[in-house]
């Protein structure tokens, strides 16, 4: 597509002093995988002056797109950067003698922030987290329920960063999306007395999906989908039997935690780094999704027990269903749009 290139050059360009280097040869579409673009072009730099990679792609509609830049030079180990709206830039020589930023890669640092902003505009894994604590009666509650999520997603969050395993994406999307869905469902479940409506529902709109799935329509296979419905059954017949149901929340949270660090892991994937490169961006990358959920839980739990003494019993629990409804209403949304490939 002529109008994809034309933006693609303009918006990630490699720099000579001030100026864009001219293009030597327009972009010619690679091999890549299905859903996926693979571009290469090629351009001319002046000798001399200062040399860098600036990228805009996406920003006008993405604010909080991240670009991925590495650098290959002859005899030199391979550089990566990322660039954000904050800082498009990546100076890479000076040619003056003096000394260029192009001399080190993104640090430990730079993966934490990018782990913190990961957070912050990853709605789904917010509406999860909010969903875990959003009845908790006490902070040791949600400390525990947090500590499973945590450590598991981190668990797999390095698995899969590793190389060691790599599941499908779409799959992953809607298995998040049934994470909100059945948190937010346990949620409604307790406070209602625990009705048998809320699983049955559930569980039929997931036989649907079976159904729909082995009708050739959707995303995912029928076999997932029917996982998952098992799955919701026996996990809402535990609810049911449960005479303390926060501890069957710890097991929820550390199941579905690994199913999110698959999640947080597609960002580190896609990138493809070394080895020796991909250790401290595992560590900071995962420091900053912990600092980032952490800011969430303090942020929200207080407020959430301000509410619960500050409102009339009957206002609390409404203001609560609400919560409940609104979380269940965006997990059934994720689910239905990644498992129906949208």
């Amino acid at each position: 597509d002529p109008n994809l290139a034309a933006y693609i050059v303009e918006r990630l360009q490699l720099r000579s002093g001030s100026e864009p280097c001219p293009l030597r040869r327009m972009p010619q579409v690679l091999a890549a995988p299905p859903g996926r673009v693979a571009l290469e072009w090629r351009v001319d730099c002046a000798q001399g002056g200062p040399r860098e990679i600036r990228s805009v792609l996406l920003h006008e509609v993405a604010p909080g797109h991240l670009h991925f830049a590495r650098v290959r030079a002859p005899g030199a180990t391979p550089l990566e950067r990322v660039l954000t709206t904050a800082e498009p830039g990546w100076r890479l020589e000076s040619g003056e003698g003096d000394e260029a930023d192009g001399s080190e890669g993104s640090s430990i640092w730079s993966y934490l922030v990018i782990g913190v902003e990961h957070i912050g505009t990853g709605p789904d894994h917010l509406a999860f987290v909010l969903a875990l604590i959003l009845i908790a009666a006490r902070f040791g509650e949600v400390a525990t329920v947090i500590t499973g999520f945590t450590i598991a997603h981190s668990i797999t969050l390095a698995v899969a960063a590793l190389g060691l395993a790599k599941p499908e994406s779409q799959e992953i999307g809607a298995l998040v999306g049934l994470s909100i869905v059945l948190v937010a469902a346990e949620n409604a479940f307790l406070l209602g007395g625990r009705p048998r409506s809320i699983p049955t529902v559930i569980v039929l709109g997931l036989g649907a999906m079976v159904l729909l799935s082995a009708l050739g329509i959707g995303g995912i296979g029928s076999l997932t989908l029917a996982g998952m419905t098992l799955f919701t059954l026996c996990y809402f017949g535990l609810l049911g039997l449960a005479e303390r149901p926060a501890r069957l929340r710890v097991a929820i949270s550390f199941a579905f935690g690994l199913v999110h660090g698959f999640g947080f892991a597609g960002v580190l994937v896609e990138i493809a780094l070394p080895r020796d490169r991909l250790v401290p961006a595992l560590l900071g990358f995962n420091l900053g999704v912990e600092v980032g959920q952490i800011g969430v839980v303090l942020l929200a739990w207080p407020l959430l027990s301000l509410a619960e003494r500050r409102l009339p019993a009957t206002a609390h629990r409404f203001a609560t269903e609400v919560a409940t409804a609104g979380l269940c209403g965006l997990g059934l949304y994720w689910l239905a749009e990644r498992a129906g490939g949208g």
